[in-house]
């Protein structure tokens, strides 16, 4: 009895950290999303009912199990009158909660804990990756260069600085038969440039006025 107890109270702390979907239509959709990692159908739940939770489980590539509890039961420990089927979306709960049922029937449930509990430390390993590289991007790490390999002469394997042969500067390549060699460009002097063109003078072809010669008056006689 406290085994059930032990099961139906983890149910409630996932329903209660917000990692656990009740009813068919929200399980549907999670199973859907790829956001379910266990199934969990009740004891007396109807035919029905179970070969929808199985299409449910190959919809989204996830485990289904039925419970060795009553959908009262069920509906008891999770404030409901009564569940029919759930979904755990938390790959850690989803582990224990059917380790749990492992210990209390390990002939039906063995099998499905030893599959979630790799999927659970596959998932753990991936948050650790990810957790050390935000780190590193953090704290600006970057990924070490490679080390100089060492001459085959060395006997400790490894080459100092001074023993690792510079490279001297390669000269350009050459340019290819027949092709006219380049002359290297240099700027003119300022005798030789090109003088910019004059803007053209729009009086060039206008008569010009005589000084002292403008316009007068008729004399009034």
């Amino acid at each position: 009895m406290n085994s059930h107890n032990n099961i139906l109270s983890l149910l409630g702390l996932a329903l209660r950290g917000g990692n656990l979907v009740l009813g068919e239509e929200p399980v549907e959709a999670a199973a859907r999303a790829r956001d379910a990692r266990v199934l969990l159908l009740a004891a007396d739940a109807a035919d029905n009912t179970r070969r929808r939770t199985e299409r449910f489980a190959d919809a989204g590539q996830c485990l289904w199990l039925r419970l060795p509890f009553t959908k009262a039961e069920l509906g008891r420990a999770l404030g409901r009158t009564s569940v029919a089927i759930a979904a755990v979306t938390d790959i850690g709960l989803a582990s224990a909660a059917v380790r749990r049922l492992a210990e209390l029937d390990p002939a039906r449930y063995t099998e499905a804990a030893a599959r979630l509990d790799v999927k659970a430390q596959r998932a753990a390993e991936r948050r650790a990756e990810q957790a050390a590289h935000e780190k590193n991007l953090r704290q600006g790490r970057k990924k070490s260069p490679k080390a100089v390999s060492a001459p085959k002469d060395s006997p400790g394997g490894s080459a100092s600085p001074e023993d690792v042969p510079h490279r001297a500067p390669q000269p350009p390549a050459a340019a290819p038969k027949g092709a006219a060699p380049r002359k290297p460009r240099s700027r003119p002097s300022k005798e030789n440039r090109p003088k910019p063109r004059a803007k053209p003078n729009p009086y060039a072809h206008s008569r010009p006025v005589k000084k002292g010669k403008g316009s007068f008056r008729k004399k009034e006689g």
